[in-house]
């Protein structure tokens, strides 16, 4: 599958929180939440090429972090057992997401591991039992293993898929770091919004929980959620710090792209309903 010369680059989507409600917790201290989980068309690249030997190398490791500690090794090594050939794969990654901006980013690159290997490795693992071995690894990684766009309860993993509008989406992430940790943690999180019917949602209806609380400690997400409200309706996704614009038209998200705040990155991509890397790289 994998050339010994070349990479073989592989999407890994970036995802959005369009809500997000913190509807209690469980008994073992997870929050039980509801929230849309909406794919982009845009996303980090993940390489894999053959190894000279039967082990797995992850070139250019995020610094600072150890290698066992990056969800694309845990990954990798979760399909060990299952593997029924004895090569051995390089994996890279082309970063283009922001690191910790609720995007899924890791989760994500984690799911496009998990998928490429079992083919690789000619595991034949079904997507649900790759989706419960992604669940092991991160509550947000089964919704990029399933691939589609879905409505999340539980701790996230429990998934219900849906078409949603293709729109357009201005992703805007100021330079603050958030802990996803922390906020979770924090006593002032408010966790008991009712549930929703799915059926009913409507997005001016929902909110994320994590939001206010988010701002009331950063600022410079406040200010900047405040100033995309003025051109459309505007939310942050996960615990930020990565917030969000929702427009229709591609040209009016990239217009007001141009004129994000210094000290502001942010990109354009169209919400899809189904992962582009299911296409190339099939379960």
């Amino acid at each position: 599958m994998f050339s010994n010369i070349e990479y073989t680059w592989l999407p890994s989507p970036a995802k959005l929180n369009l809500f997000l409600h913190i509807c209690g917790r469980y008994d073992n201290g997870y929050h039980k939440l509801q929230s849309l989980f909406q794919l982009l068309d845009f996303g980090d690249e993940i390489g894999f090429r053959q190894a000279v030997d039967s082990h797995i190398h992850l070139i250019d490791n995020i610094p600072g972090l150890a290698p066992s500690d990056n969800l694309i090794v845990k990954a990798a090594e979760a399909l060990l057992p299952y593997r029924t050939n004895q090569h051995g794969v390089d994996i890279c990654v082309k970063k283009n997401l922001p690191m910790g901006g609720g995007l899924g980013g890791g989760s994500s690159n984690a799911a496009t591991v998990l998928i490429a290997l079992n083919a690789f490795w000619q595991c034949k693992l079904s997507v649900e039992t790759l989706a419960e071995i992604g669940l092991s690894l991160g509550a947000d990684v089964p919704i990029f293993v399933h691939g589609h766009t879905a409505f999340a309860q539980g701790v996230g993993e429990v998934l219900s898929p849906c078409e949603q509008p293709h729109f357009y989406y201005l992703v805007a992430t100021p330079d603050v770091h958030i802990s996803t940790a922390d906020i979770f943690g924090h006593p002032n999180l408010p966790r008991n919004t009712p549930e929703i019917d799915f059926a009913e949602y409507k997005f001016e209806d929902t909110r994320n929980d994590c939001q206010k609380l988010v701002c009331d400690s950063h600022s410079k997400v406040a200010s900047l959620l405040l100033w995309l409200l003025n051109y459309a309706p505007s939310r942050m996704t996960g615990t930020g710090a990565s917030v969000f614009a929702v427009f229709t038209q591609q040209e009016q998200a990239l217009k007001i792209k141009d004129k994000l705040p210094h000290g502001v990155s942010g990109f354009v991509a169209q919400g899809v309903n189904h992962s582009s890397l299911h296409s190339l790289c099939s379960v």
